[in-house]
């Protein structure tokens, strides 16, 4: 298959990207589309600070704010959970293993085809004889 050639700007903005990972990155976040990059490249241009303020890097968070961050994603999914949602999530598990519980039983079962006989015992448990 042939390749087909570029527009010129389109050249520019492949190379542009290609050395600004950061806009590979957000493409792939579902923050923005190609078109819409490009578009906003071709209107701006290259030395425009929003293609800059990606290059910035954040600090990053000592182990007590992560753990306070991990804490808040927790406690924020609890209060959007749906008690009814979850009471009929918690049901279907439930029947779904003891139907996995039963069909292991039968297949158990199935498996001793030789049982021990068991000692029988009395039939009435409380005969009582008389003297």
């Amino acid at each position: 298959m042939a390749k087909k050639n570029l527009h010129p700007s389109v050249k520019k903005f492949k190379e542009f990207v290609k050395s600004n990972p950061k806009i590979i990155q957000e493409v792939r976040s579902g923050k923005a589309t190609w078109q819409e990059l490009y578009e906003e490249w071709y209107l701006l241009g290259e030395d425009d600070p929003r293609w800059h303020l990606d290059n910035e890097r954040k600090p990053e968070p000592s182990g007590e704010e992560q753990k306070m961050d991990w804490y808040s994603k927790i406690l924020g999914a609890v209060k959007n959970m749906d008690p009814d949602k979850l009471q009929w999530q918690i049901n279907n598990i439930s029947q779904a293993l003891s139907a996995l519980q039963g069909v292991i039983a039968q297949f158990q079962g199935q498996s001793k085809s030789n049982p021990i006989p068991e000692k029988e015992g009395p039939k009435h448990p409380f005969l009582f004889r008389k003297d």
